[in-house]
């Protein structure tokens, strides 16, 4: 519990245990525990498959689990009406006093990868359409947004080849000396390539001009082209990889293609853990206190057992309100709306570019009344999506991770403005819906989240990054990996680091991190 984790650690002592390895190591173990204890470990009992426990419950991962019992509500307001919790008021948009446009586009790109809700094709009753209570997620951090999901997309996207130089390698492309990966639809727009046809087609492919089409990569994820800077990540990724297949065949010219690429796949994904480790929830974290990814933590934690994505947390990583109304891409100020599968941007401000850009804007403020008008409609679905999968109340969510249930609305945030919606539009606090709660609450004191999402992210992203087959006691070890790939995994803290290794340009001291620069802990 990240906010528990701040009060007992005073700052002093963080200090002491970030510069001495064996403190760090046993607190390090204590906050892990003690964040992902505030709840029931899986397996869950539950699903969206049926309301009540069954086998299919239990074993058919194809159909998301769930944190508490299905529930039942009626008389509730419409999604339409809730909507206008998140459209923003008068007086412009609210920043963020801590975080980089870096981090929304971290946390959409990680998520992207494992929470995957089944988007129907449908029209006319597509709210309702009970396949959305199902998902296509691999339930692993994994890079299927880098790799694929299936074995089949994975081929499609790799070289394949027995050539030196070539083993193990991924598929790209060169544009103005940088690497990306190959354009997905023919040099018309107009069909995708039939070597990349197994792939999953990006979404929101309709609302794409032609000219857009042209431009979007070939990539194992159906969102990575969702906004360039998305892509930015899924592009650093691709280059580590390529770069560490080289690396890793020059170092064993003895080893086929196959084995190439599934050593530096390995690396890839640990090194992605690491990041989200150590980056992505220490920014999080409100603790002065810096977590490390020592997998040894799990290894015989209670806690240590088979993932299975929740449908709380497909909802809680909603952070539509995160997007600032214009984003900055080559000097050059876009409305939020023209970003959108827009990889044209990217591809003109290059790789360290974008990634200097992303660290310099300040992310919105995460919460109600700050959402963009052209991601509103995404609140409506997410709000829809709750209500299909009959979630039970934000105030029982709030008990079952050892937090207060509100007595009073006034307990949800002290913003007048949110109490008196909540107040207008639910009969008591114990109805609110919890997609709703979730957003309705004020920020926790040094973190970009608010409690109940922080609570459960700290639940979920510890006990689904540590739990990876990849960090098991028998398998994380240098043979894994090779030389070359433990090195990488041994060296790595940040995206920085990754980065620089990345582009031909050398960035100087240039800051590239999802925390603002003036940020201080208080």
């Amino acid at each position: 519990m990240f906010e528990n984790i701040s009060g007992f650690i005073l700052k002093p002592i963080a200090s002491l245990a970030n510069s001495w390895p064996w403190l760090g190591g046993k607190i390090n173990t204590i906050a892990i525990n003690s964040s992902v204890n505030v709840c029931r470990h899986r397996p869950h009992p539950w699903s969206t498959v049926h309301d009540y426990v069954s086998w299919t419950s239990l074993t058919d991962q194809r159909w998301s689990a769930r944190h508490l019992p299905a529930k039942n509500k009626h008389g509730l307001p419409s999604p339409e009406v809730l909507k206008n919790l998140f459209i923003r008021k008068q007086g412009g948009q609210e920043f963020c006093k801590k975080s980089t446009c870096l981090f929304p586009a971290f946390a959409q790109y990680l998520t992207d990868g494992f929470i995957r809700t089944r988007m129907p094709n449908t029209s006319a009753g597509e709210k309702d359409d009970p396949l959305r209570k199902q998902n296509t997620s691999n339930h692993q951090i994994d890079l299927c947004t880098l790799y694929g999901r299936t074995p089949e997309q994975t081929s499609q996207l790799r070289i394949n080849s027995e050539d030196s130089g070539l083993k193990g390698q991924l598929k790209s492309q060169t544009i103005s000396n940088e690497e990306y990966s190959p354009f997905l639809f023919e040099a018309d727009g107009q069909a995708v390539k039939a070597e990349f046809n197994t792939l999953d087609k990006p979404l929101s492919l309709d609302k794409c001009s032609t000219i857009m089409r042209t431009k979007l990569f070939a990539t194992g994820g159906d969102r990575v082209n969702s906004a360039p800077q998305v892509a930015m990540i899924n592009t650093l990724f691709l280059r580590e990889h390529n770069r560490l297949a080289k690396e890793i065949e020059k170092a064993n010219t003895d080893w086929d293609d196959e084995r190439v690429f599934q050593t530096a796949r390995n690396t890839v994904i640990v090194l992605f853990i690491k990041i989200v480790v150590e980056e992505y929830i220490n920014h999080i974290s409100p603790a002065p206190f810096r977590f490390l990814a020592d997998p040894s933590v799990a290894w015989n934690a209670p806690w240590n057992k088979p993932n299975w994505i929740t449908a709380e947390f497909s909802l809680l990583y909603r952070w539509h309100s995160l997007i600032p109304d214009n984003m900055e891409w080559s000097g050059k100020y876009h409305p939020v709306a023209e970003t959108l599968m827009n990889n044209q941007l990217l591809l003109d401000a290059g790789l360290g570019g974008a990634f200097a850009s992303m660290s310099a804007q300040q992310a919105a403020r995460l919460g109600a009344f700050n959402t963009n008008t052209a991601l509103i409609g995404f609140e409506v679905k997410a709000i829809e999506q709750g209500r299909l999968c009959k979630l039970d109340s934000y105030a029982n969510y709030r008990e079952y991770v050892s937090l207060e249930k509100p007595n009073a609305f006034s307990d949800i945030s002290k913003n007048k403005s949110i109490v008196d919606f909540l107040a207008a539009n639910y009969s008591s606090p114990d109805d609110v819906d919890f997609y709703i709660g979730l957003f309705a609450e004020d920020t926790e004191r040094n973190s970009p989240l608010p409690p109940l999402i922080l609570r459960m992210v700290a639940v979920d992203a510890f006990s689904q990054a540590f739990t990876n087959p990849l960090l098991s006691e028998h398998v994380f070890r240098p043979d894994t990996f090779s030389t070359i790939g433990w090195n990488a995994i041994q060296n790595t803290r940040s995206l920085r680091d990754i980065l620089i290794r990345n582009i031909s340009k050398d960035i100087g001291d240039t800051r590239i991190s999802m925390t603002l620069s003036n940020w201080r802990f208080s």
